[in-house]
């Protein structure tokens, strides 16, 4: 269903400017934005996949990923069509570079995600799959609803959002998994963004208290630099602190790059091995490591919890937010 915009403006000539992300697109009539789901209809504007969702599954909330938010739990997750990046190695690429009229989608409003998530006893729900920035009027509707039936609420998204929706959602959003995928050359060159907004994301969310954890997937030569690595790293202990988890993926080859080879693992730890002198929680994903997805004490260092792929084994070592075993206290939301 089609569902009138929120953060747009009216121009002359039944022109209207989507002021929901830094792209600002001016749209004509019958016309849509770079993301291929907001649509100028007769001089206002609509998201056109409203209640629509392309892909709806139920997750571990590892995979989204985020292993300081109430882990072992299982997520509905849902995404719709389109997207306001363009990422050359996109891995969701037939649902995010998709028209929505050219895929099969669910009719599911709101209150029917919060029925379904009900149904498979989980409490939370993530907004996932493409960019739920597209979506917003859906993710924001569904999310106050959530908060109603204290569900909780994850956003997965790329941070390319003006801040004024950002700060809009801020309070029903519990925790997001936000991608830094570069410097400002690969946002341009591979995406075809720019990275200040998505800093700027970052900084907000970290302002407004919602529980942020990071995913940089490695390109070989395109961002995979040891150099690379340091300025991305740098940039978040300085601005976020050293407790903000990163998890750094493995790319496969996919998409428009599938020229590339395969991200190794022995890059993937040299990354975590950098980022370890300045962040207290790295982890590797995406390929099968015995003990990148661990998390450990930054304290004493004992395992506190062990993962494979994306679920837990053994027990949890986390008792009221702090190390069992020296009572460090350990950064995420936990119950």
């Amino acid at each position: 269903m089609a569902k009138e915009a929120l953060y747009w403006k009216s121009l002359a000539n039944n022109i209207v400017q989507c002021q929901l992300c830094p792209r600002l697109c001016t749209i004509k009539d019958k016309e849509r934005g770079n993301c291929g789901v907001r649509e100028n209809q007769k001089g206002k504007l609509f998201s056109v996949i409203y209640g629509k969702p392309a892909s709806v599954a139920v997750d571990p909330i590892e995979k989204k990923p985020l292993y300081h938010f109430l882990p072992g739990e299982q997520t509905l997750s849902f995404g719709t069509a389109g997207c306001n990046l363009h990422c050359m190695y996109c891995q969701n690429w037939e649902i995010s570079q998709c028209a929505p009229e050219n895929i099969h989608s669910h009719d599911m409003l709101p209150k029917d995600i919060i029925k379904e998530t009900e149904s498979h006893k989980s409490r939370i729900i993530s907004y996932t799959y493409s960019e739920p920035t597209i979506f917003y009027e859906y993710m924001y509707d569904t999310a106050i609803l959530a908060k109603k039936q204290d569900i909780k609420n994850v956003m997965v998204s790329n941070g390319f959002i003006c801040q004024q929706p950002l700060l809009e959602i801020s309070p029903y959003i519990d925790a997001a998994n936000i991608d830094f995928k570069g410097n400002n050359e690969f946002y341009k060159k591979i995406t075809g963004a720019w990275l200040d907004p998505i800093l700027e994301t970052l900084i907000t969310l970290k302002r407004k208290k919602v529980w942020i954890e990071l995913t940089n997937l490695i390109i070989p030569t395109l961002n995979d630099s040891d150099k690379d690595i340091k300025w991305m790293v740098n940039w978040i202990a300085e601005n976020l602190g050293p407790d903000v988890p990163i998890h750094f993926s493995a790319f496969w080859p996919m998409h428009k790059l599938s020229n590339l080879p395969s991200t190794s693992l022995k890059t993937l730890r040299k990354a975590g091995k950098i980022a370890s002198k300045k962040l207290n929680y790295v982890y590797i994903g995406n390929i099968r490591d015995d003990k990148g997805s661990n998390t450990y004490c930054p304290s004493c260092k004992k395992l506190l919890i062990g993962r494979v792929g994306f679920f837990i084994i053994g027990e949890n070592n986390i008792v009221d937010g702090k190390c069992k075993f020296c009572n460090e206290k350990i950064a995420g939301v936990w119950q």
